[in-house]
């Protein structure tokens, strides 16, 4: 749990130290938990912008900002999202409906409970915590198919459908990507993981586990419905895919979950392959140079090239028939990470590379 001293000392002061560290613990889970819509909310910004400049076009223009048009745009899309009336259908299961976004939602942020922002960093440092990012990723797909399902409605229910066989699939490819992550470092702690790759940039395990690298962010990208493989949202073939009758503030959780989600996956894609907070000068320069220190800087700078590419590959390319993603999931992502498996528990076997691991 983070330890910020002069304020667990002044709060001591003020009440009993019985509850000065939950207290504390709950303060910094909601500044987190701020800290991370807002960076949602930019990020929505962010894509329309990108996208915008990469098809040669003005992204959102009108509303706010002197330095960068268009600033003031997810402020203006929250104020719209909370004023809009939610419809709820006559004939769907109201309590499931109503459950359904907040099952969603909920996963994507409680995982961020294990996630080391910096060294010492993180509200709980479970032993376990690559189990705990699996389960929770896992648990998702719930909220999808109850809101399909609880609709009442053929087209909310097809789209549910489509969504968690793909979200299965490239679940499975997800978990084995995982697993060679596991065999380099030895240890399901997440912070342990990223130590393991201490000794500057080619230690880290996009060198040495790059195909698994590729499988797991295409898993990803996948696992969020995101171009090209959101044929929860196909508008031709099912409108507008499990959440065609959510509005309001209900549709906004289930764009919440989403755009959180990918911000998730991008930690930890750097989390598994790109080092976390360590420097990538690690092993290079001498330990007492600032560049050479681990921490928060360096975890938020690579995070921002994977959630770049997430809005690169919206841009680029066209989206995926369904057969088309199935047969990528199953015939082609498991068998590489299968394959590769193997290579790897051979390279850690005969001490080829940087292994921290053992069988």
């Amino acid at each position: 749990m983070w330890q910020w001293t002069p304020l667990r000392d002044w709060l001591g002061a003020q009440i009993t130290p019985y509850w000065a560290d939950p207290l504390l613990t709950t303060v910094q889970i909601v500044a987190v938990v701020v800290c991370l819509i807002v960076v949602m909310a930019f990020y929505t910004l962010a894509e329309r912008k990108v996208i915008g400049w990469m098809q040669l076009r003005h992204g959102p223009n009108r509303i706010g900002g002197l330095l960068i048009p268009g600033l003031s745009q997810p402020f203006a899309d929250v104020v719209k999202l909370m004023f809009k009336e939610i419809l709820i259908p006559a004939q769907s299961n109201k309590f499931l409906f109503r459950l359904a976004p907040f099952l969603s939602m909920i996963p994507a942020i409680s995982i961020w409970a294990v996630i080391p922002f910096a060294p010492e960093k993180a509200f709980a440092n479970i032993d376990a915590g690559l189990l705990y990012v699996l389960s929770l990723t896992s648990m998702g797909v719930y909220g999808i198919i109850l809101a399909g399902w609880a609709a009442n409605s053929k087209y909310a229910f097809l789209g549910a459908m489509r969504s968690a066989a793909q979200i299965v699939a490239y679940e499975i490819a997800m978990g084995f990507a995982m697993v060679g992550v596991l065999m380099a470092a030895g240890s399901l702690n997440l912070g342990a993981i990223i130590a393991a790759q201490h000794g500057g940039f080619l230690s880290w395990n996009w060198f040495w586990l790059f195909p698994l690298l590729v499988v797991y962010f295409i898993a990803g990208v996948a696992e969020t419905n995101r171009a090209p493989f959101d044929v929860a949202e196909g508008e031709s073939e099912i409108v507008a895919g499990f959440h065609v009758d959510y509005s309001g503030m209900a549709f906004a959780l289930f764009f919440i979950a989403e755009y959180v989600n990918m911000i998730l996956i991008s930690a930890l894609t750097v989390i598994f392959f790109f080092g976390g907070w360590l420097s990538p000068f690690d092993g290079i320069l001498p330990d007492g140079s600032l560049l050479a220190a681990p921490g928060f800087f360096w975890f938020g700078l690579k995070t921002l090239f994977p959630m770049f590419t997430f809005l690169w590959l919206r841009a680029t390319f066209p989206r995926y028939r369904y057969d088309q993603i199935m047969r990528l999931g199953w015939k082609a992502l498991i068998p590489v990470t299968l394959v590769w498996l193997l290579i790897e528990g051979f390279m850690i076997y005969f001490h080829v590379g940087p292994w921290k691991g053992q069988f």
